[in-house]
């Protein structure tokens, strides 16, 4: 019999498996007409090594930069969710986030 942990487990590993950085930084590409990462990261603004650890799922695409990746492409963050394999109806915030961090002494 499968637990609501196993059920989570199961949700997470399809997630990482749909999730396609790659994708997304190659419709990029196509899409502005670019010759390769380094022009990517140009039109984009941030440094080379960015889109390399992005391609490498060493970095996730961060709001800002899909956030910017919008403003270039005039794709919906939507669209740039799909592209990365991002399925999630809303994009939830942490509560860790919002949390004031303890004062140290």
């Amino acid at each position: 019999m499968s637990t609501p942990s196993d059920h989570q487990d199961s949700h997470r590993l399809a997630e990482q498996i749909a999730y396609d950085p790659n994708n997304l930084l190659d419709s990029l590409i196509e899409k502005l007409h670019l010759k390769n990462d380094a022009a990517l990261s140009r039109a984009l603004e941030v440094a080379p090594p960015v889109i390399s650890k992005i391609r490498h799922r060493r970095l996730p695409v961060g709001a800002s930069l899909l956030i910017r990746m919008h403003e270039v492409s005039d794709l919906s963050i939507r669209e740039l969710r799909v592209l990365m394999g991002d399925r999630r109806e809303k994009f939830r915030i942490s509560d860790k986030q919002f949390k004031p961090k303890p004062a140290t002494h």
